[in-house]
């Protein structure tokens, strides 16, 4: 007994209704054979398709990689709304100001040749929180499909602009000639001297100091060298009181052992006892250099204060002229539907409130002014009443003058000092942050950074080769698989013979 096996395959027959004997035959038997053929040659050329973008873009966008970025915020007051510690408009791009890329360079000993290039290719970017972004699309809802009441709101919301507080900043050095180490220092110097800039330009104002003890005060008559020192500690005491109202942990100085309240206070002694003192004596006596001259002087400054006078005069009454005929904001209060229940009122603006300090403002400086007409008024007429005084007071005179001169030098240095220390351990400690240093990118960073690049080109050919493998694969089978089926058929007629044959027996 004769057993019989028989194969079986499961096929994909392509049918031709002109000619059934050209049907075509594709086994999944023959398919996998072919792929496990083509399999090897598939994957090399893969390897080599995921290679070559890789290298591509390495070789020809390598300056694109040559980054490098840092993270940095500003935290004061103001800066939420785009203002600098002044209260002036905020440029973020102050980083790369000339004047502190030129102190990185000397402070590394680099040449300052590159000092343009890398300003050039610094730079600097906001960054704008996820949540700030969707409460502004919020509002874009609220303001296309609210009511009146709403869409009024939600431009009110809107009308107030977000300021980032803080940026990216991004160093491109392909166009210098440093190594990624060297950029690295070359950029975080700049981020650090950057601290010094700030502090200089919105801490205490030093040019000050340095104004002020270098007056020649000998150059004066006695009389106006009081005015002058009058002068500068009233702008000192001003500056030093505006700092202690700012002030809210009462900062005392570890340097100078000094509060500003402390300053203030000396400052004030210095007016009213040291200043006065000697302003009295030089009035009584008529202590001058020259009697004429100063008389002179005297009925300047008099005819100069009456016009100033006169200015504050009518900047006061137009202030309160625009006061009485003001008309506060009218506010609408809708009853929802209900009728005889929307009501209204009055109320005052920022404007109107901003005209109220105006006025008062106006009213002190014509108060103040009148009080110095009077003053020069008072000396001159002593002066042309009395004969000038004796050389031994006249020497009296410059020896308090010059006692004043070191203690106001020695106060401009505790002031100096007690500021700084202020602005950098209180006022201005986190103003200026470097929350991300510039680091140097490592060989995987790059890797990285390369194939992110080149994925588009990559997935691409990928899948270009996944096609031409599965073509390859399909076409072959069936070549090979018709080829088998033309041999089966010119055997086909012998074997049916054969079969009738032995039923026949």
């Amino acid at each position: 007994m004769e057993n019989n096996k028989e194969e079986r395959n499961v096929n994909l027959i392509l049918k031709n209704e002109s000619d059934a004997d050209k049907d075509v035959i594709v086994t999944l038997s023959g398919i996998f054979k072919k792929t496990k053929k083509y399999f090897l040659i598939w994957v090399i050329a893969a390897v080599v398709a995921f290679v070559l973008p890789i290298a591509g873009s390495a070789v020809f966008s390598a300056d694109q990689h040559k980054e490098m970025t840092a993270l940095v915020s500003f935290t004061y007051s103001g800066i939420e709304k785009g203002l600098d510690p002044n209260g002036s408009v905020f440029d973020v791009n102050s980083i790369k100001t000339p004047d502190v890329i030129e102190t990185a360079l000397t402070k590394l000993n680099h040449p300052l040749s590159e000092l343009e290039t890398i300003r050039r290719n610094i730079k600097i970017e906001g960054i704008v929180p996820s949540d700030t972004i969707d409460r502004l699309t919020i509002y874009n809802g609220i303001l296309e499909n609210g009511t009146s009441g709403a869409i009024q709101a939600a431009q009110q919301i809107l009308e107030s602009s977000y300021y980032p507080t803080q940026f990216t900043v991004t160093f491109n050095y392909a166009d210098t000639e440093y190594t990624n180490s060297e950029a690295v220092e070359v950029f975080n110097t700049i981020l650090e001297c950057y601290r010094d800039y700030f502090f200089e330009k919105y801490g205490y104002n030093e040019a000050l100091g340095s104004a002020v003890s270098t007056i020649g005060y000998t150059d004066y008559d006695y009389a106006e060298a009081v005015d002058i020192f009058n002068s500068t500690l009233s702008t000192l005491r001003s500056y030093v009181n505006t700092l202690s109202r700012e002030d809210t942990t009462r900062f005392r100085s570890a340097v100078t052992g000094y509060t500003f309240a402390d300053l203030s206070k000396s400052i004030e002694v210095i007016q009213s006892m040291d200043l006065d003192i000697l302003s009295s004596y030089i009035t009584v006596n008529n202590v001058t250099k020259d009697k004429d001259a100063l008389i002179d002087y005297y009925e300047y400054r008099i005819d100069s204060l009456n016009r100033q006078k006169t200015i504050a005069e009518e900047n006061l009454a137009v202030i309160s002229a625009s006061i009485e005929g003001y008309e506060k904001d009218t506010v609408m209060i809708f009853g929802n539907g209900t009728e005889n229940t929307d009501t209204q009122y009055y109320q005052g603006s920022e404007t109107y409130n901003s005209l109220f300090q105006q006025r008062i403002n106006a009213q002190n400086e014509l108060s103040t002014i009148t009080q110095q007409i009077n003053f020069y008024t008072t000396r001159m007429s002593t002066l042309k009443s009395k004969p000038a005084g004796s050389s031994a007071e006249k020497e009296r005179v410059e020896t308090d003058l010059a006692k004043i001169n070191d203690k106001i030098n020695d106060l401009l240095e505790k002031i100096n000092l007690t500021a700084d220390e202020y602005y950098n351990t209180v006022s201005f400690a986190n103003a200026y942050n470097i929350l991300v240093p510039a680091s140097t990118s490592s060989v995987v960073r790059t890797l990285k950074d390369v194939i992110k690049d080149s994925l588009i080109a990559i997935f691409v050919l990928e899948a270009l080769l996944v096609v031409a493998y599965i073509c390859v694969v399909l076409v072959t089978a069936m070549i090979d698989e018709n080829k088998k089926k033309m041999g089966i058929a010119v055997c086909e007629p012998a074997q049916e013979e054969t079969n009738t044959s032995k039923k026949n027996k």
